[in-house]
């Protein structure tokens, strides 16, 4: 991938609100400095919070762009605030991690557990959904490679034009999403977009010390079709829209949702046949 492509995913998070750039980390470490010499005080706190809020808004954008509009982003920014101030809380300054990293990766485990109070998803969706990504483990494990949208749609007794429809209503509720939960062979449950981070900027605690699931987890990537690991990587590493990765890939925004929501269900199926054969 281009240098550039790197760079805009190296200043995802920089680059918005007012937390980010030299001017606002000199203005954060003065905040943490007042925070922690007098723990208790509300106003220091508070400030921290004003602060960093600008990250809340921007990881709740990201995360609505793959939501349906009945999802209200107002919402999620309130979602995401509880993570804000629970990564105020649970930071530990002296390891030496950039906060911005660790809250991100809070704020957006508290919009998602928000999302998941309120099951906006149909039923009829997330069936469909185990469908596909079912028929796509049974056709992996058989032919030990990603099957075909003709083969899948031939496993699920489907028309192409139906599995196209299914891809695209499921794309359209947000049930993959950058955020959906993986299962992980080690027994864990974590979200892709947390699971593979940046390089350089884990935090120092338990969530961010998880090789073995990046490792599972690369290893599933690895294998998935070019466009849709291209798709994965643009999103998630580079921190790129999904209109944005139209344009890099040459096609349309809803065929990048299309693609993306394929790359998610077909990940998962790789990670099922992960755990029942973990050789």
């Amino acid at each position: 991938m281009s240098d550039a492509m790197s760079s805009h995913g190296k200043d995802a998070v920089s680059s918005h609100g007012e937390a980010g750039g030299p001017r606002g980390e000199s203005e954060g470490a003065r905040l943490w400095d007042r925070f922690e010499s007098s723990p208790s005080s509300t106003p220091a706190r508070e400030a921290l919070i004003l602060h960093y809020a600008p990250l809340v808004k921007y990881v709740a954008g990201r995360v609505a762009s793959g939501l349906p509009k009945s999802v209200e982003q107002s919402d999620l920014v309130s979602y995401g605030m509880f993570g804000l101030i629970d990564a105020i809380d649970k930071f530990e300054r002296d390891r030496g991690a950039r906060f911005e990293s660790y809250a991100v990766f809070r704020i957006r485990g508290a919009i998602l557990d928000g999302l998941r109070s309120i099951d906006w998803v149909p039923r009829s969706v997330r069936a469909r959904a185990r469908r596909i990504e079912a028929a796509y483990a049974a056709l992996e494990s058989e032919h030990h490679r990603a099957p075909t949208d003709a083969e899948l749609a031939a496993e699920l007794g489907w028309s192409d034009g139906e599995l196209q429809s299914a891809l695209a209503e499921i794309a359209q509720t947000g049930l993959t999403a950058l955020d959906e939960m993986l299962s992980l062979d080690t027994g864990d449950s974590v979200s892709l977009g947390d699971t593979i981070g940046t390089e350089g900027d884990s935090a120092g605690t338990e969530e961010f010390d998880r090789a073995d699931n990046r490792q599972v987890l690369g290893d599933a990537i690895s294998g998935l079709p070019e466009r849709e690991r291209t798709v994965l990587l643009l999103y998630y590493f580079e921190s790129l829209t999904l209109a944005e990765i139209g344009q890099v890939i040459g096609v349309t925004e809803s065929r990048v949702s299309q693609i993306h929501t394929k790359a998610m269900i077909h990940l998962r199926a790789r990670l099922a046949v992960t755990v029942v054969d973990p050789s």
